[in-house]
């Protein structure tokens, strides 16, 4: 018979490995995507290549911190977390910490390292909750332990953060033991307020209706999700080539962040594509069959469940935006995209599920 211990290790190494192989092909889509955009705002059309290189250095020395540090210290810190990420969240309304790029408030600097706090909000939420759910599954509390962080996002604003916040924070509650009836009714209630919030606010209007109608505006608010189809076109069944794209060209806005997997299709087409997606499946799959195989305590797989739905939402939620089967959202590809704090987290989040694979 054999041991689970071992199946977990080698389910562990398989992790690794494949997760090895998306942040190395997001590195060359992102030299290949990056450099008409660095060039142009940057002079060095390879600075964000170069950005990309640190944080992906920086990530995985974060994935094996996650690993080594045993999964119960971030629950024991997790009232520490939440709060310093719910201040993290209120700096970046302060003049002087916070930044203002393209009309959002989403990011601070701090001793001139320019970070995005809901990436670390999302960790601290799973951990909190991880060990807050199990004590309290009635649904009114845990509206409230949501309703600053969702408030603070919205004023942002950023409604792609805010859709995974919530996923993640529904799925636990679920999972924790909350009941179904009570996550149904309140999702058909948010409904009515989504549409206000969309109606509220001309940019997340324009992104409805040019998903309805892309050829609404096609020099304008339609610009980006028509460069995306024709990056789809133009890859076929086999693609173009590696590094013979020709939307990375400054054609489709934020290549190299949020629309990468444009620039994947058109250069690997359909079945370069496909293989793509299989090995994220494969790595989802396989983090929630470590998570779920091991006899550890409620709190201890809430924790990894948590951070496995959280990389299982954005990926879907990303690869769905660029096959326009939802509006664009402008939540990053797990592993792949440009975003530094993005990547250390998500590789800091993969560490430390791994270590929730260990029994304790």
């Amino acid at each position: 018979m054999i041991h689970k211990s071992s199946v977990s290790s080698t389910i562990g190494i398989w992790v690794v490995a494949l997760v090895f192989i998306l942040t190395c092909l997001g590195l060359v889509f992102v030299f290949e995507a990056s450099v008409a955009e660095s060039l142009d705002t940057f002079g060095d059309r390879y600075y964000l290549f170069k950005q990309h290189l640190l944080g992906l250095g920086a990530g995985w020395l974060a994935f094996v911190a996650g690993l080594v540090i045993p999964a119960k210290f971030w629950l024991k810190s997790s009232q520490f977390l939440w709060l310093a990420g719910l201040l993290l969240l209120v700096l970046v309304f302060v003049p002087g910490i916070g930044l203002h790029l393209n009309g959002a408030a989403r990011w601070i600097s701090i001793a001139g390292l320019t970070l995005q706090p809901v990436e670390f909000v999302k960790f601290a939420l799973i951990a909190y909750l991880a060990v807050w759910l199990p004590k309290h599954r009635e649904l009114l509390p845990f509206l409230i332990v949501l309703a600053l962080p969702a408030s603070l996002l919205l004023l942002q604003p950023d409604l792609g953060s805010l859709l995974v916040v919530l996923s993640i924070a529904g799925s636990l509650f679920y999972i924790a033991g909350g009941k179904l009836k009570q996550l149904s009714l309140l999702g058909l209630s948010a409904v009515p307020l989504l549409i206000l919030v969309i109606v509220l606010s001309p940019y997340r209007l324009q992104r409805v209706t040019t998903f309805f109608n892309p050829e609404s505006d096609p020099l304008g608010s339609s610009y980006h999700v028509r460069q995306i189809v024709i990056a789809l076109g133009r890859g076929g069944l086999f693609g173009q080539g590696i590094g013979n794209s020709t939307q990375r060209f400054s054609y489709i806005p934020e290549a190299s962040t949020d629309s990468i997997f444009a620039i994947v299709a058109e250069e690997t087409g359909f079945v370069g594509s496909v293989v793509i997606i299989l090995i994220f499946a494969l790595v989802i799959f396989l983090l929630f069959k470590l998570v779920n195989q091991t006899k550890n305590p409620i709190e201890i797989k809430l924790l990894g469940n948590g951070l496995a739905i959280w990389i299982t939402i954005q990926t879907l939620l990303n690869l769905s935006a660029v096959a326009a089967l939802v509006p664009l959202t402008g939540v990053p590809l797990p592993f792949f995209s440009y975003g530094r704090t993005a990547l250390i987290m998500i590789l800091f989040a993969t560490g430390v599920l791994l270590s929730t694979g260990k029994k304790v």
